[in-house]
């Protein structure tokens, strides 16, 4: 019977454990110092021409994007030079990536207020949400 129960145990862990790593790599819902926005406040922003900066690889930068986003990969090419490129300070920046359970855009957004950037939007949902909301994609 103790065999059984182990075993049972040891059957529950397996399943379970997947689930909780899962949820361990889930973006955070908000970042101190950044605006979470949706894609419905975000176009609000694309629209009044606020630079939106892609974090996502290059596969998926090309497979598609907000129109005009600036890819900046955040484990090769976001650097504080290559942000000061694109907006100043205290200008507004978007940052997305592939969603909830993507975390590029969420250290994309701790990078940047870090470096002193001081009006910035965390789109957690990211492109999947942007596109399925409908709104323009290149």
């Amino acid at each position: 019977m103790t065999r059984l129960f182990s075993a049972l145990a040891a059957a529950i862990c397996l399943v379970l454990s997947p689930l909780a790593a899962s949820a361990a790599e889930l973006s955070p819902e908000t970042i101190e110092g950044a605006t979470t926005v949706t894609p419905e406040d975000a176009i609000a922003l694309f629209d009044a021409g606020v630079p939106f900066i892609d974090t996502r690889k290059t596969s998926d930068f090309d497979a598609g994007r907000v129109p005009g986003a600036i890819h900046l990969d955040v484990t090769s090419a976001l650097t504080q030079e290559s942000l000061a490129e694109v907006v100043g300070l205290n200008d507004p920046v978007v940052f997305y990536c592939n969603g909830h359970t993507c975390l590029r855009s969420a250290n994309a957004t701790k990078m940047a207020l870090e470096w002193g950037y001081t009006e910035v939007y965390f789109m957690r949902d990211g492109y999947p949400a942007w596109e399925t909301a409908g709104f323009p994609i290149e």
